[in-house]
């Protein structure tokens, strides 16, 4: 189980669509234990967003903590499938399965990193079952379970499928923000003859969403580009073509750079929506922050461990949508890097098996240099 297809096989073949717990920490488990590592495990949440299960391992050591942070719940395979999404089949060259890119292939590569250096200094690996779905008690939980038992990473590094054409050549510094808006504007429904008997609330909506689509956030800078909104729903529920709605709704994202933040944003939604309709309600649910990691110790280390295994001088980027490396950047210096990521979250997603053991042999390498 120190080897990173033979693991990361195990580890596809345990089904663990959102959230996750019990058969798949099982084998991880499994596979830390005979490696010095501490296993603790606990499970937290109800439904609807949970239960959910997260794991902290820890190996004891001297000289800087590196933790590895990652996720083994999957999203649904769907259908369509060459084969089972839960076989950890390998065929050609490609090894098979929901979760090979997205993202057990780097834990299992993390775990077999591990085992190729057992005199490291301290390592962990914060492993959550609630990344794909709402993560109400996933990473947050982790972090909380962390400040409780003392475990205080100085470097972080988060496997997400970062790479993009070829192993290696990214590395993801900091990410985006987001967040969601709902907008609601009441009106008065009546007949379309009648019209001064009811009040239409879709012009007003309209009106708002105009103002909202020509707004200028921002122009971006050196590591982020422009923060962006969008408009992803507008609904009216009125069946009939003869009746004036009597409300009018609308949904939007905005992914925001680190010269905003969520709250700021919702407040300028609601004043920009309220000078059309003042009597709308707006409503928003922050998913993350915008956070960076400035180029230095940590971007540095895990760059010249990808050179020194591809021959790759990997961008430094926050292109991207979220990632638990929003809650995990507050400890401590945190990147990603991972898999190529061409078929995270698709049918028939796969892994190169030589991308999975030279995926190992760089997280190694980040280990070496950790020490």
């Amino acid at each position: 189980m120190t080897d990173a297809l033979v693991l990361a096989q195990a580890l596809l073949r345990a089904d663990s669509v959102t959230p996750a717990r019990g058969a798949v920490f099982d084998v991880l488990e499994a596979a830390l234990v005979p490696l010095g590592f501490a296993v603790d495990r606990f499970v937290t949440g109800e439904a609807p967003d949970g239960p959910v299960e997260n794991m902290i391992a820890t190996r004891p050591g001297t000289g800087r903590h590196l933790a590895f942070a990652g996720h083994v719940d999957v999203v649904s395979p769907g259908e369509g499938w060459t084969g089972s999404p839960w076989s950890g089949a390998v065929r050609g060259d490609l090894l098979y399965g929901r979760g090979a890119v997205d993202m057990k292939g780097a834990v299992a590569a993390f775990v077999a990193a591990a085992a190729q250096v057992p005199d490291s200094g301290p390592l962990s690996l914060l492993i959550t079952g609630d990344e794909e779905g709402p993560a109400t008690f996933g990473t947050q939980a982790l972090i909380a379970r962390m400040a409780t038992t003392g475990v205080a990473p100085d470097l972080c590094l988060v496997g997400e499928p970062t790479s993009v054409h070829r192993l290696g050549d990214m590395v993801k510094i900091g990410r985006r923000g987001s967040v969601n808006i709902w907008i609601d504007v009441p009106g008065r429904q009546g007949h379309v003859a009648y019209p001064h008997l009811a009040d239409n609330p879709l012009p007003r909506l309209v009106r708002a969403l105009a103002a909202l689509e020509a707004m200028t956030l921002d122009t971006g800078n050196a590591w982020f580009q422009p923060s962006n909104l969008e408009i992803t729903d507008i609904a009216v529920g009125n069946p009939a073509h003869n009746v004036i709605p009597g409300q009018a709704s609308a949904r939007l994202n905005i992914r925001f750079n680190d010269e905003q933040t969520g709250g700021a944003l919702v407040e300028r939604v609601t004043r920009i929506v309220q000078a059309e309709a003042p009597e709308a309600v707006v409503r928003g649910k922050i998913s993350g922050e915008a956070f960076l990691t400035e180029p230095g110790v940590l971007t540095a280390m895990v760059s010249a461990a990808i050179l020194h295994e591809t021959g790759i001088e990997p961008e430094l980027s926050t292109t991207g949508g979220t990632s638990d490396a929003r809650f995990l950047s507050k400890l401590c210096p945190t990147v990603e890097f991972g898999l190529i990521n061409a078929t995270m979250h698709q049918i028939d997603e796969a892994v190169a098996v030589s991308d999975l053991a030279a995926l190992a042999r760089i997280y190694a390498e980040v280990i070496r240099r950790a020490r």
